[in-house]
């Protein structure tokens, strides 16, 4: 079984695209309109509320050392995890009486620590702004605990308090609209060029020796003016004749 190949012309696929860019122009707009609509109303605003501790492990007694502080940078990690761990969001969540489990309250929290430091970020999404800062400061609290429990650091300082956010943190309305408009573009693109890969009407003289393997010996241009102007003077011809038929049927008439 031989499988037939089919060269794509690039530059007619382009020309293709360019002929109905009016078409993937007018879906990138409507489907940016529907990203604006979604983001501004089908989907709850959230607020982020940052808070931040400082940690430092120290061995021994007296003033600090380069070691210590070396090994509060290495261990940074480890307190990332002991922050989210279960035992610290199943306080958080009875305390304040949140109506959410466990791994939903990890989406919610997002922990991290800055580069060759000993400063640890914990970070609170929620729909309600003073929810998400609770949710903040309550983490650091028992976090710092467990910290001091399991670890067996000296002290967990508070660098910084959770902030009460005023402004909305997501989602943003020019993400959503570029997404949709973008998305809305290419999908009409994407139609448009298998519309035109699929089909396979003999357009061309070039398009006859490809497919149908046989030499053109001539072609006979279509002229669109010649076109208009036959069927006007048809319609003329026609309006011509059937007034002539209604003046005899008038003539006989009146005889």
């Amino acid at each position: 079984m031989n499988n037939e190949e089919r060269e794509i012309d690039l530059l007619a696929l382009f020309m293709a695209l360019l002929h109905r860019w009016w078409i993937i122009f007018l879906a990138g707009a409507l489907c940016g309109a529907a990203g604006l609509c979604i983001a501004k109303f089908a989907i709850d605003p959230t607020y982020e509320s940052t808070t931040s501790v400082y940690v430092v492990s120290k061995q021994g007694e007296g003033n600090l050392t380069y070691s210590d502080l070396q090994l509060g940078t290495q261990l940074t990690k480890d307190y990332v995890v002991l922050t989210k761990s279960r035992s610290v969001m199943e306080r958080v969540i009875a305390e304040l009486g949140l109506d959410m489990t466990v791994d939903q309250l990890k989406a919610c929290l997002s922990v991290s620590t800055a580069s060759d430091t000993r400063i640890m970020y914990i970070k609170a999404t929620h729909t309600d702004p003073l929810t998400a800062q609770l949710i903040a400061d309550r983490t650091r609290d028992y976090a710092s605990k467990h910290i001091i429990n399991v670890m067996k650091v000296e002290e967990v300082n508070v660098a910084e308090h959770a902030n009460y956010p005023e402004k909305k943190a997501g989602p943003s309305i020019t993400k959503w609209t570029l997404m949709g408009g973008v998305l809305g573009a290419f999908a009409a693109a994407a139609v448009i060029a298998v519309l035109f890969l699929m089909n396979d009407k003999i357009k061309t003289s070039e398009d006859v020796e490809t497919y149908l393997q046989l030499s053109t010996l001539g072609s006979i241009p279509y002229c669109d003016v010649l076109e208009k102007q036959m069927k006007a003077d048809f319609k003329s011809k026609g309006k011509s004749k059937s007034k002539g038929k209604s003046t005899n049927k008038g003539k006989r008439g009146r005889r």
